[in-house]
C-alpha cells in the first residue's frame, strides 16, 4: 500500500474516531504529497522522496516545538509535538546509535578513510545508505568521533 493510500485510510479512520490532531496531521501530509506530485514532473513519487518529505515535516515541527518550549508556550508546543509523533509513524524505524556506529565503522573501512580529510567520502556513502534511517547530525557526529 502506498503512502498516499495509507494517509487516505488514516484520514477516514481519524474522522470516524473524531481524532482532530491525527486528522489535521494526515491532511497536512496529504497536501504536501499533492504539492510534490504537481510540482512539474509527471513521474511517480519515489519512496525516497516520500521519506525526505516526511523528514522535512518532522524537522519543521521539531524546530517550532523547540522555539515554543523556550518561550514557555505549552499551548502551542503541544500540537507541534502531537503532529511530530504522528508523522514519525510513517517514517522507517530509526537506527540506534550503536547500530549506526557499527555500520559507519564498516563504511570507514570500506573507503579507507583515516583522517578528517576523508570525512566527505564517508559522509557521502553514509548519507545515501542511511537515508531515512538515521539523522544526518547524528551520522556526522559519529563520523567525526571515529575519524578523530
Amino acid at each position: 500500500m502506498s503512502l498516499t493510500d495509507l494517509i487516505n485510510v488514516g484520514i477516514k479512520d481519524a474522522m470516524k474516531e473524531k481524532n482532530e490532531a491525527r486528522k489535521r496531521t494526515l491532511r497536512a501530509i496529504k497536501a504536501q504529497l499533492l504539492l510534490l506530485k504537481t510540482s512539474g514532473n509527471d513521474v511517480e513519487i519515489t519512496e525516497t522522496q516520500e521519506i525526505k518529505l516526511l523528514q522535512k515535516m518532522v524537522k519543521e515541527r521539531q524546530d517550532s516545538y523547540s522555539i515554543y518550549i523556550q518561550q514557555k508556550r505549552d499551548d502551542l508546543a503541544k500540537p507541534e509535538k502531537e503532529e511530530m509523533d504522528i508523522i514519525k509513524e510513517f517514517l522507517p524505524q530509526q537506527m540506534s546509535e550503536g547500530e549506526l556506529t557499527a555500520a559507519l565503522k564498516g563504511i570507514i573501512a570500506q573507503t579507507g578513510a583515516s583522517s578528517m580529510k576523508d570525512m566527505g567520502k564517508v559522509m557521502g556513502m553514509a548519507s545515501k545508505e542511511f537515508a531515512g534511517k538515521a539523522d544526518g547530525k547524528m551520522i556526522s557526529s559519529i563520523v567525526k568521533s571515529l575519524l578523530a
